[in-house]
């Protein structure tokens, strides 16, 4: 049957969280009919759920036109894209005891719910290749961001020897070859960022050679004014800085800034299982935005209360017809 996907949450999906996911994604598609734009921003382990088989389709589709991740979600599709052979599924990590995680961890293996990120054949084969994107730049006297240098380095075609899983599956190499625009707040957080720092105290690189937390809003701030015409939606997954940051480039253009008639953002989404009575930023309800200037009060806004790694996927499927 053509459409199965779609015909199928339109049958079933009419309640609940169900329901909201399908409202979620008619809305989404009607802001690209609208010519709107699109931000999407990852937190969690997305990259290492395998989130790119379907968010790098969504890129190609172009239906999503400017990415906020975490440093994990940049670096850990590249990771699943050259050691994939080498992860370690553990369907029973429930029940794994303090010795069986000193025992995956003596075995090189770094866990991530159910899945195991292999230390050597993942980050150190990267780390190898990255180190030499970075100090080829610092010798050139160029200054990038954390995800240029991964664009890059994809780019350059040095790791399509270790390649294994299909190329169109991640979603960073569909990125970096449209050359898509990207924040990465708080890429310090996370592996890379973690090697690039003892680089850094060994003397082997300045940190000057990567840009700032800062240079990123300051990029987002400039990419926002120059695209937000037909207005700019905001799909997040999960919660954290991956979102926090992105969103708060309109209320600093309008009141910080003082710039008048900036538009807010005009769709939102959250897929999140963060609970809002705890004060949590993540588990905020879309309606607390509109007294931070972000959304206004009738921005088509939707909150789907469930897994990222089930929803997502599907949402992203019924928006492309499928």
């Amino acid at each position: 049957m053509s459409n199965s996907i779609q015909n199928f949450i339109d049958r079933h999906f009419r309640h609940f969280n169900a329901a909201a996911l399908r409202d979620a994604a008619i809305g989404y598609r009607s802001h690209l009919n609208q010519e709107g734009k699109m931000l999407v921003s990852l937190a969690g382990a997305m990259s290492t759920a395998e989130l790119g088989i379907s968010l790098a389709e969504m890129l190609r589709a172009g239906n999503i036109h400017i990415i906020s991740c975490t440093g994990a979600n940049l670096e850990e599709d590249i990771m699943n894209l050259v050691a994939y052979n080498s992860y370690e599924r553990v369907p029973n990590y429930r029940d794994l005891t303090p010795q069986d995680e000193e025992d995956l961890l003596n075995r090189g293996l770094n866990r991530v719910t159910d899945t195991c990120i292999p230390e050597e054949e993942a980050f150190r084969k990267l780390e190898k290749h990255i180190f030499e994107v970075w100090k080829s730049a610092e010798l050139n006297n160029e200054r990038l961001f954390p995800h240029e240098f991964m664009y890059r380095l994809l780019n350059s075609g040095v790791l399509s020897q270790y390649y294994e899983i299909d190329p169109k599956d991640s979603w960073m190499i569909e990125a970096a070859r449209q050359n898509l625009p990207m924040v990465v707040p708080g890429w310090e957080d996370s592996t890379m960022g973690n090697i690039f720092a003892s680089y850094c105290i060994k003397g082997e690189l300045k940190p000057s050679t990567m840009k700032s937390g800062i240079e990123y809003m300051t990029y987002l701030a400039d990419w926002y004014q120059n695209n937000s015409e037909t207005g700019i939606g905001f799909f997040q997954i999960g919660g954290g800085i991956a979102g926090d940051f992105p969103i708060c480039v309109v209320p600093m253009l309008a009141q910080d800034m003082e710039i008048e008639d900036i538009p807010l953002w005009s769709y939102f989404c959250q897929i999140s299982d963060s609970t809002t009575s705890f004060g949590s930023y993540s588990g905020a309800v879309p309606n607390e935005k509109i007294t931070w200037g972000k959304l206004e009060k009738d921005t088509p806004s939707f909150i789907i209360e469930s897994d990222a790694t089930i929803v997502a996927p599907l949402m992203f499927a019924y928006i492309m017809g499928h």
